[in-house]
């Protein structure tokens, strides 16, 4: 009793492993007490038994099996989690139970396995059992059978899927066991009550007494319909509603409901396999069935007619044969073969159904014709074969052929024809059957019961009778009104007698007149063909039970698309078909192969085999691998062949040559041929031998490698390896270890089994010979490349120098990643190899590994006298205690979960007085953590929060080690159980600072690296506010860092619900922090696709490199980290993780993997024709709402479940937006590799995407958005249009969201808009966006009024729709808008129509009011006088516009601003030219400068243009309106083809063929170097920039590490790419297009290239690197300045974030920056400084100064500062000027930087602030610069001009006279009129007088802010406000006069300003006019310049587009002789055109 005692104390789960069975039997019992109790089913008690049910149900000992079974079917019951379980438990039934003498102990596993299926696992339990039936032992077999059959009775076949059932009976039926075929007879006997005879064909091959016994059994069954009688937990009302039907008297009719439900489910064709025939067919086929004899040509049919009755036949290319079988049919004089023909054509429609339907129509007119035969026989043949060929068709398709022979004048063929119309009319529905259809047909009908012949007449009413009953009177009666009554009646007669398409047929020609064999034609049609029709039946629900069926969903195109690769779900089963296929092949005897190899191989051949010559034997191997080389893969018999090379002398073969041949013919064979496992076997024993051979070892390797690729590399590893190391020839046992090192990099690791290889590793390093040892430890390397870490594990016990070695291999693949496969998938996978999830794979590899470790069970070391050390009260005990435990794991090194009482006594010693001890406690934490591994998560709730508490210890060591033991314990188990429950909240609950910063800090770091988080996180957020506000200032950052992460995951609305039960104050504040965090919130970590499918390697870090968004910079780095623990975080439970697959309910990776592998669009041909006339036929609703209805959301679900991926419809149609946000995440992926899919969906697709305009998550919106583009971009480069039913229901709703407050939003819509344009007609679209102008929204007014402003000026008035004086007349109604801004967008519009169509505008707006019209007349002359500020306002609105080609051109260019936020900045750059290339006039007005080179930058000479465009200038009113897809306007006059063949021969340059790629860089070269040539290349400079960083990629990641390529090759190539952009960058007008993102891109390659090691070590590599070196520098010169500057800067940027990058790199990126600040001088002036100043601010908002001094290196910041400080330098205080694209100064320290550089300069020149400006700046404050004392008074002036302010503005002016005496502010007075300027002076000494008289009262409160204005003037938007009265009211013209003035003097003042607006001005700024005595005279000369330039500008009779131009030129001398200069040139340019 002492052992009894001894267990009895246990813990219940602990007594259910022990070893003895009286103490699991008591466990058990226990368990099944405990189990019953347990009222949650959510308890976390049952999760302790998760990987203990197994072992219940598989106990060695029968009687505690039987009480485990017991236990086991109560937790399955009763428990949430058991469904994790269904796999090993269900296989433990089969295995362990069903074999077990005792009845009962098989009845419980029979209730196990129902019981998982009532909580949904029918599947799994389903596929356990179906495995069974390939158990040896028959007692398994019959158990299965009769469960599957059980189950299938209680459970009905909705849940009990048949197919595979079916598939395996005819199997059982030929067992040798009887029992096994009785069982089997049951099963098909109750299959039978639930199908019916759709289980007849599947069995029609069993033995015909068994099919005879099986048919008897079948008769004695009641016909009523089976009824479920068990239901699943989801069906509890099913359950309720048949308890009640037993209760009220067993049968109720209410129940035949659901049976009927179940009957028509199966398809008999569905559940036959198909079969392939045509491979089948005699070899002399088409020679016999063209033979003269007709004996042959019977032959020939018969042998088809024999293949053809297989009911299902598989998709193929059956054309030839129906041409020749068509051909007997109509040609053939035999009347026999005739009818054996229609036969064949009958089994072949009948077989193939659907997909005959492409011969039908060349078969159809040729048997009609045959219908003259008279021969009852051959028309029966004929009859049925042309019904067979109608079911593969519709009636539509055959109308014509049918109509054509109707007028035929022999009277068989009339009465025939019309029969088979009247059985085709059965088989329609009146939807099929429409009038259109039925008008041809009734009217040659007509015809014919007016015949001679009554049979033809009699045929004709069956005809018009069937037509009737089955169209209705309605439809057929207006076809009839000539026809006399007695006809009618007739055919009425005819109608009431006919049956349709069901039983017997009736009909008045039947029974009369009608041939014998046409009667006995109906069951052909209602029988087995009748069930394929499935769409016309569809609709008659009454007597055709089997429509249902084919609702379903055609599976009969399952076998094409296996067949094909086609969907990834047929490709899976393909996968595991032919994988049991292989298995089963059976032996073949050796008589048998020679009789089949004698088929193929010559005869000679075979009798040379074993000849003793071995040139005979020679000759014979080279005839064999001949025949072999001709082969077709399903004539070849694999077995056959490779046993005829085993024949003696087989793998004993002497002579070296032969064997060669020989093994190539074995690699041969397992290549082409079906290659199985029994062949394998046959050879691997031959092929091993000879894998060691000098001259025959690669022969062998090759075969190897060719059947591992057939037979999959796992089962091919593991025989090898097991052949190997069974013999003792060293020699082959390392080159067997060198060729699976190999095979492993070329296949992947996937589903190798481990433990098997390391023994045989193992084995190997144990070996004498070195060679042995070596392979071994290189082949642990490539494993350790998968595997990881944990490999090491295994060989800890080795010898020290051994084990070094193994280190040093471990740390040469340290950082590598895993190759892609290369082999393996292409075959095994049929089409569905998904890198995704061959990634995911190689992740588990290694968790697999930790689970196969051999894991000591300590439970008996942890004695009570050890707890009671550990607990004692002297702490000297309690050390040695904890040093035991210690040394006790450290020897167990692996051991199990189960520590007794450890957990307590260590949780109890972490609150210990003694810190020491507690640092000890967490050490053996952290031990305890590696030694259990995953299996700790069932310690976390117990002694993992425990350790978190000690985060608040107030010892900074002390919270160290905790923090570090927390890692390694989430190391192990994830973060899910952490998160769980109230743990966490409570721990941060209490307020303790060290605790709060501590456990905030690492929920920071460990929050982003996790894809989902349980609910419970939201517990924790009340107390994250309180940590937003703590008094702790380390508590109050950590929180705010934390919070961005906590709303990836729970998102914005969740936590501002949260903020409810705050303070109101506390509340506003923690709101503007989410407000803050919802702009930093990071995306969420997508799940491991096809990028992270090499693991943590260089593909993930590339597609983030691409995005270019800081945020994911930020989030980059943890992505990329975690991504090599991901199954770990993501698992499941710790033991079962292997076998339960993909079924587990937890968002597992492998789960996502299964699911979301294939394409997410499915192409279904004319799936989007179809839906546009259902809706057009209003068969849907019309997509046209306010806001969206359930019912339309219904709509669109439905529509798209057909071509959507489920998966991502779940979350597309998902309740909350972050899923909504994930599914745009995966469309965006998706996008470019799914083109034809997203084609054929985008109707759906644009529906849902205005669904989210509805939505009010703003992340979603923007993510909208960016998929918007990114889309209309891809619909532009794949040349798509818009169809009308896709613009009418998206683009009202896009119109809606351009009125959104937000302004990034309507950016972004206007972008789209504008992208619109390219594939869908801008003169359509201005209806639409017309329409928006009605709308209340002032803002979506405006916008929409700007927005055909816009397409006005790009299009011209053509696009004006209906015509252009109505549109412009409804434009014109919105000048006397309420709101401001509209009537400025109406004005500025109706301005833009002006300038393009003159004054010829004032006619098509007809009247206007009077106010209204002097509005417009202002704002007209306004806009000719300031042509550059409206330009530069045009500009800045709509930066898509601007041809991005031309250097200046995209100054105000807000790209940069909206890149942030993008994904794929990549995408948008390679757009830039597409959205651009409408712009024609406008290139001209921005580039008159360049075209003559005046300022002598450019070097493009006069040729290089395009001249003749130049019209556009004179005459914009003639300009046609540009197609949607007009070419880039430098190819205006060249074909489109140059176009198509530059972008062809680019596409090829980032070819994967090195020579591919030369030649094409080769063509390119040549266009580079010649110069008349070189133009064509403009336009597609980024595309070809993207091609070639891509080769370069290329070369780096891929050709350069393929050992077997040519290392000339590379450098050939490399030199190639350089030279042609040496060629590009010298042409300087090409090299200037290219854009930032590109030229980014291009850095980043050319830079890596410079620092590649593996380059210099080439032969001719310094000289490659010097050439680049040279190329980088041409590219800085070159370049466009503005971009290169902007890449550079984001690139350094990018290499300072990315960890990866190494330091040499951004020094490199420094040195070109350095460059560029040595060219700025020459350069500043052809710079964007607005966006380069944007990018410094992006650059110092991601690294402030501080983080910039923690770099390692001083270069980034010194760099910086020299940029800033050169510009400064080189701009004075107008630098502040361009501030203007940074939304947010405050966000970086770039102004106060540039403001500290300003004044230290200025504190350095004293007053010399301006060119000759001394005297007027040193009179004022010294360091005020002189544009802050204009700006002062301007201001003040401003407010005097103004109605409301005059009064303040005087009081400003008076007082600043006051503080600066000597200020000059006369030439503010001085063109002023003379009333302004007495009233100024009147003002003046008012306020004098007043202040005076009233004593010293305080000064104005205006000053003070005037006087503390910062450097920074006043935006460019106040200087062109509008002078508009905004009141509206009426004011006299004098009021407008003064303000004009002061309007112009401010101008004169602004001047400095101009260049922000002009893009080319910028080239002029430096004024070159001599320096003028003071500021007064400085103003004179300005205010007369601009005056007199006025004056011209009003008599020139110059276009608006030349004005434009013309407004640029006001230089150094004086404006009249610029205005003449310009003239002179625009003559030449004339000149020049003709």
């Amino acid at each position: 009793m002492g052992d009894d005692s001894e267990w009895s104390k246990l813990p219940i789960d602990q007594k259910c492993e022990h070893k003895l069975w009286k103490a699991r039997l008591n466990g058990y019992e226990e368990a099944l007490k405990l189990f019953e109790k347990i009222d949650d089913e959510k308890s976390p008690e049952w999760s302790k038994y998760l990987g203990l049910i197994k072992k219940f149900v598989t106990d060695s000992n029968a009687v505690a099996q039987l009480k485990g079974l017991e236990a086991a079917l109560a937790y399955v019951e009763n428990a949430h989690v058991a469904g994790k379980t269904t796999g090993e438990v269900v296989s433990g039934v089969v295995n362990k139970v069903f074999n077990q003498p005792k009845a009962k102990a098989k009845e419980l596993g029979i209730d196990i396995c129902f019981m998982f299926i009532e909580i949904e696992k029918a599947e799994i339990v389903q596929e356990e059992l179906l495995k069974g039936l390939d158990n040896k032992n028959p007692k398994i077999i019959v158990a299965c059978i009769e469960t599957l059959r059980k189950a299938l009775s209680e459970f009905g076949s909705k849940i009990i899927s048949l197919k595979p059932i079916i598939k395996v009976l005819p199997k059982l039926f030929e067992s040798r066991e009887k029992a096994v075929r009785d069982e089997a007879k049951l099963l098909a006997v109750e299959i039978y009550r639930w199908i019916r005879d759709a289980l007849r064909p599947p069995l029609q091959n069993i033995n015909s007494l068994q099919l005879k016994e099986l048919e008897e059994e079948w008769v004695k069954l009641p016909s009523s319909a089976p009824k479920q009688s068990r239901f699943l937990r989801s069906q509890q009302e099913m359950k309720a509603k048949f308890e009640q039907q037993q209760a009220a008297g067993g049968d109720a009719d209410g129940g035949g409901d659901d049976g009927d439900e179940a009957v028509p489910q199966v398809d008999a064709y569905e559940l036959l396999e198909a079969v392939e025939i045509l491979s089948k067919l005699p070899k002399d086929f088409y020679d016999k069935i063209e033979a003269k004899k007709w004996q042959e040509r019977k032959e020939a049919l018969e042998a088809v007619e024999v293949l053809v009755k297989n009911p299902k036949l598989e998709a193929g290319d059956y054309a030839d044969l129906v041409k020749a079988l068509k051909k007997v049919v109509g040609k053939d004089t035999n009347v026999m073969l005739v009818a054996l023909a229609a036969k064949c054509l009958a089994g072949l429609a009948a077989g193939l159904r659907k997909k005959f339907g492409q011969y039908a129509g060349h078969v159809v007119p040729t048997i009609l014709e045959k219908f003259k035969e008279k021969k009852p026989q051959v028309v029966q043949a004929l009859q049925e074969a042309i019904d067979a060929v109608f079911l593969t068709t519709t009636l539509q398709n055959l109308s014509e052929d049918i109509l054509a022979v109707m007028d035929n004048k022999n009277p068989t063929i009339k009465q025939q024809t019309s029969l088979f119309i009247a059985r085709s009319f059965r088989h329609c529905t009146p939807s099929t059957l429409s009038k259109a259809l039925l008008k041809p047909f009734c009217a040659a009908l007509l015809k014919h019961i007016n015949d001679s012949a009554p049979e033809v007449r009699d045929a004709a009413f069956e005809a018009l009778g069937t037509a009737l009953k089955v169209a209705g009177e309605k439809a057929v009666n207006p076809f009839l009104t000539d026809v006399d009554k007695l006809k009618l009646d007739r055919i009425k007669e005819c109608a009431e007698k006919i049956e349709l398409a069901g039983g017997t047929r009736g009909g008045a020609g039947a029974d009369r007149k009608e041939n014998k064999p046409v009667a006995g034609k109906a069951p052909v049609l209602s029988g087995a063909a009748g069930d394929k029709d499935t769409k016309e039946n569809a609709a008659k629900s009454g007597s055709m039970k089997k429509a249902p069926a084919a609702k379903t969903g055609g599976p009969s195109k399952k076998g094409k698309q296996s067949a094909a690769g086609g969907a990834g779900t047929a490709g899976t089963k393909g996968k595991k078909g032919a994988d049991l296929k292989e298995i089963f092949e059976p032996e073949l005897s050796i008589e048998m192969c020679e009789e089949k190899a004698s088929a193929v191989l010559p005869a000679a051949c075979l009798q040379q085999l074993d000849s003793g010559n071995w040139k005979e034997r020679l000759a014979c191997m080279e005839e064999f691998q001949k025949a072999v080389e001709l082969m077709d893969k399903t004539e070849m018999p694999c077995q056959a062949l490779v046993r005829m090379l085993a024949k003696k002398p087989g793998w004993k073969e002497t002579n070296f040559q032969v064997m060669q041949i020989k093994l190539r013919i074995v690699a041969l064979v397992a290549q082409k041929g079906t290659f199985s496992k029994t062949s394998a076997l046959i050879v691997l024993d031959g092929l091993v031998d000879k894998i060691g051979d000098v001259k025959c070892g690669n022969n062998a390797k090759e075969a190897l490698t060719a059947i591992a690729e057939a037979c999959q590399l796992p089962w091919t590893a593991e025989q090898v390896m097991s052949l190997a190391f069974s013999q003792k020839n060293p020699k082959n046992q390392s080159e067997t270890l060198n060729w699976l090192s190999n095979a492993i990099r070329e296949f992947g690791f996937a589903g190798l089994n481990v433990k098997a290889f390391i023994s045989n590793v193992k084995t190997a390093l144990a070996a004498t010979n070195p060679a042995v040892r070596t392979s071994a430890i290189t082949l642990l390397g490539v494993m350790y490349l998968y595997v990881g870490g944990p490999l090491r594990m295994f060989f800890e016990d080795e010898k020290p120098a051994l084990l070094s070695q193994i280190d040093a291999e471990f740390e040469k693949m340290q950082g590598q990643t895993p190759p892609a496969p290369t082999r393996g998938s292409s075959r095994n996978t049929v089409g569905s190899g998904d890198d995704g999830e061959e990634g995911e794979e190689l992740e588990d590899a290694g968790n697999d590994v930790v689970d196969l470790l051999p894991r000591t069970d300590i439970s008996d070391k942890i004695t009570s006298e050890l707890v009671s050390k550990i607990g004692d009260k002297n702490w000297k005990i309690r050390k040695e205690g904890l040093d035991e435990v210690a040394s006790i794991i450290n020897e167990a090194k692996f051991i199990q979960p189960n520590i007794g009482e450890l957990t307590s006594a260590l949780k109890n010693r972490l609150n210990d007085s003694n810190k020491i001890l507690v640092l000890q406690t967490l050490t053996i934490l952290q031990q305890l953590a590696t030694a259990m591994g995953p299996n700790i998560k069932q310690h976390v709730k117990n002694l993992g929060i425990p350790i978190i508490t000690i985060l608040g210890d107030s010892k900074n060591n002390v919270r160290a080690a905790s923090l570090a033991t927390v890692n390694a314990w989430t190391e192990q188990t994830g973060m899910k159980e952490w998160l769980e429950g109230e743990d966490l909240s409570e721990e941060l609950k209490k307020e303790n600072p060290f605790l709060r910063q501590e456990l905030l800090g690492w929920l920071a770091d460990k929050l982003p690296t996790l894809r989902s988080v349980p609910s419970d996180l939201i517990l924790c957020v009340p107390h994250l506010y309180c940590c937003l506000e703590d008094r702790n200032g380390d508590v109050r950052k950590k929180a705010q860092d934390a919070l961005p992460f906590f709303m990836m995951h729970l998102g914005f609305e969740k936590m501002a619900k949260s903020t409810g039960k705050l303070k109101p104050s506390s509340k506003d504040q923690v709101l503007v922090m989410l407000e803050k965090a919802k702009a930093n919130m990071p995306a969420k970590p997508v799940p491991p696709n096809k990028t992270s499918s090499r693991g943590i390697g260089s593909a993930p870090a590339k597609s983030q490199a691409a995005s270019g968004s800081s945020e994911d910079f930020s989030s980059s780095t943890a992505e990329t980290k975690q991504d090599a623990k991901k199954p770990k975080a993501g698992g499941s439970a710790p033991k079962t993780k292997g076998i339960q697959g993909k079924k587990v309910p937890s968002k597992s990776n492998l789960k996502e993997d299964d699911d979301r592998s294939g394409p997410v669009f499915i192409f279904v041909p004319n799936g989007k024709e179809q839906r546009m006339k259902d809706e057009k036929g209003l068969k849907v609703l019309k997509w046209n709402f306010t806001t969206p209805r359930d019912e339309y959301i219904e709509q669109l679900k439905t529509q798209m479940s057909s071509c959507v991926a489920k998966w991502l419809q779940d979350e597309m149609f998902h309740a909350d937006f972050q899923h909504h946000n994930k599914a745009l995440s995966v469309m965006v992926e998706h996008l470019e590799s799914e083109k034809e899919g997203v084609v054929s969906c985008l109707d759906l697709i644009l529906k849902w995407l205005t669904l989210r305009f509805f939505d009010t998550n703003t992340s979603v919106l923007m993510k909208t958005l960016e998929y918007l583009k990114l889309l209309f971009t891809m619909l532009n480069q794949e040349e798509y249009h818009l169809t009308e039913n896709e613009a009418t229901s998206f683009i009202p709703y896009l119109i809606l969201k351009v009125g959104e407050p937000k302004d990034v939003v309507r950016r972004d819509v206007r972008t789209i808009l504008n992208r619109m344009c390219l594939v869908y007609p801008a003169s359509k679209m201005f209806t639409f966006i017309m329409e928006g102008t009605k709308s209340k929204n002032s803002k979506q007014r405006t916008e929409c009024l700007e927005e055909l402003g816009c397409l006005v000026e790009s299009y011209g008035m053509n696009v004006c729709q209906p015509t252009p004086g109505k549109a412009l007349k409804e434009i014109a109604v919105h000048i006397g808008d309420r709101d401001n801004t509209v009537r400025n967008a109406a004005l500025n519009t109706i301005v833009t129509v002006y300038n393009v169509h003159g004054d010829q505008v004032f006619k098509l707006i007809g009247n206007l009011s009077e106010k209204d019209m002097s509005m417009l007349e202002e704002r007209i002359k306004r806009s000719a006088k300031r042509p550059n500020a409206a330009l530069a306002r045009q500009v800045e609105e709509k930066p898509q516009r601007i041809q991005s080609a031309n250097a200046n051109a995209n100054i105000l260019r807000k790209g940069p601003a909206e890149d942030m936020s993008s994904k794929l900045n990549q995408a948008r750059n390679m757009s830039a030219h597409s959205e651009t290339s409408h712009a024609v006039p406008r290139e001209f007005q921005l580039d008159l400068d360049e075209i003559e080179n005046d300022n002598g930058t450019m070097r493009c000479e006069m040729p290089a243009l395009v001249q003749h465009k130049l019209d556009d200038i004179f005459e914009p009113v003639l300009i046609p309106e540009p197609k949607i897809r007009a070419v880039s306007p430098h190819f205006d006059d060249m074909h489109s083809n140059t176009a198509s063949t530059i972008n062809f021969v680019i596409s090829q340059v980032a070819s994967g063929d090195i020579n591919t790629s030369i030649q094409a860089l080769a063509q390119i070269d040549e266009v580079l170097r010649q110069e008349d040539k070189a133009e064509a290349m403009s336009g597609h400079i980024d595309q070809f920039l993207i091609a070639t960083f891509m080769q370069l990629r290329l070369i780096y990641n891929t050709h350069m590490a393929d050992e077997k390529l040519d290392k000339d090759e590379i450098v050939k190539l490399y030199s190639c790419i350089i030279g042609n952009m040496i060629s590009l960058f010298q042409i300087e007008c090409l090299a200037r297009e290219a854009s930032a993102g590109v030229l980014k891109d291009l850095m980043h390659g050319l830079i890596t290239l410079m620092l590649d090691s593996r380059v210099e070590d080439l032969e001719e590599g310094q000289q490659v690197i010097r050439s680049v070196n040279l190329l980088v520098v041409k590219v800085l010169e070159k370049s466009d300045q503005t971009n290169i500057l902007s890449a550079l800067l984001v690139l350094l940027q990018d290499s300072l974030l990315a960890t990866a990058s190494s330091p040499k790199f951004s020094e490199l990126v420094m040195k070109c920056l350095w460059r560029m600040v040595r060219l700025l001088p020459e350069t500043i002036n052809t710079i964007n400084l607005d966006r380069i100043m944007l990018d410094i601010h992006i650059f110092m908002k991601v690294f402030p100064k501080e983080k910039l001094k923690q770099c390692k290196s001083e270069f980034p910041i010194r760099t910086l500062k020299t940029l800033i400080h050169t510009l400064c330098k080189l701009k004075g205080p107008k630098i502040l000027d361009h501030l203007t694209m940074i939304d947010n100064k405050n966000e970086s320290e770039l102004e106060a930087h540039l403001c500290r550089v300003m004044k230290h300069s200025l504190d350095q020149t004293g007053s010399k602030t301006d060119k000759g400006t001394e005297k007027g700046a040193s009179r004022i404050d010294e360091k005020s610069p002189k544009a802050k004392v204009n700006d002062i008074l301007a201001e003040i002036f401003k407010k005097i001009g103004s109605k409301e302010n005059t009064k303040e503005g005087l009081a400003e002016l008076y007082e600043y006279k006051k503080k600066y005496s000597d200020a000059d502010i006369e030439p503010f007075l001085k063109n002023s009129s003379q009333f302004f300027q007495n009233y100024v002076e009147r003002g003046l000494r008012l306020i004098e007088m007043e202040r005076e008289g009233k004593g010293r009262i305080p000064s104005s409160t205006g000053v003070s802010p005037q006087m503390e204005v910062s450097c920074v003037p006043t935006s460019t938007n106040t200087v062109s406000s509008s002078i508009g009265n905004s009141n509206g009211e009426e004011v006299g013209p004098s009021v407008y006069l003064e303000r004009l003035k002061i309007l112009r003097q401010r101008c004169g003042l602004d001047n400095a300003k101009q260049e922000d607006r002009a893009p080319l001005t910028s080239q002029l700024s430096k004024p070159s006019h001599p320096t003028v005595a003071s500021s007064t005279d400085m103003l004179h000369s300005k205010l007369s310049q601009l005056r007199e330039s006025r004056e011209q500008y009003q008599h020139m009779d110059l276009d608006s587009n030349q004005t434009h131009s013309s407004g640029i030129g006001t230089t150094s001398s004086s404006a009249a002789s610029n205005i003449d200069d310009l003239k002179k040139r625009l003559e030449r340019i004339k000149s020049n055109r003709k």
